[in-house]
């Protein structure tokens, strides 16, 4: 075999490029009140139970939200939809044209935090584990109670 250079692995954030990623509303409901934020990592954790684990970037509005409800949803958004994606993008603008997703078509699921009916896919979870690193990051880990693919309704379990 031919002395050949070595092959040096790929940077952290190439690495990271391979994982599942895609365009994420998660959403809160609590005392009347909606909210959402954009997320950019969503991984299925276990099937049984179904898990899913959220990495939301710290300080967001809706912490407070998910840890009074202890629910979120997560939408899958097509990256295409601007307006999800203009409308969700700034969390502090969010806050302050009140409740974002007033015009848009929503539904509920089994925890009550907003759903998009034209999300890809939406995920309704119980939060099970939020996990406070030292990192600019925290996660959520949701058991799915209900989810919605292409408009059908389906039991996880």
């Amino acid at each position: 075999m031919a002395d050949s250079p070595p092959i040096s692995p790929p940077s952290t954030e190439q690495a990271f490029a391979l994982l599942p990623s895609g365009v994420f509303l998660m959403t809160a409901a609590f005392e009347g009140k909606r909210v959402g934020v954009l997320v950019g990592s969503v991984q299925a954790c276990d099937l049984a139970p179904p898990l899913l684990c959220v990495a939301m970037r710290k300080g967001q509005g809706i912490e407070p939200m998910i840890r009074d409800a202890r629910t979120f949803a997560i939408n899958i958004i097509d990256p295409k939809d601007k307006l999800v994606l203009r409308k969700f993008a700034d969390p502090n603008r969010a806050r302050e044209i009140g409740d974002p997703f007033d015009g848009m078509p929503v539904e509920k699921l089994a925890t009550g935090a907003p759903i998009l009916k034209k999300s890809l896919a939406a995920f309704d979870c119980e939060v099970v584990r939020h996990i406070d690193i030292a990192a600019d990051h925290e996660l959520y880990i949701g058991q799915v109670l209900a989810c919605k693919v292409y408009g059908g309704v389906r039991d996880p379990a």
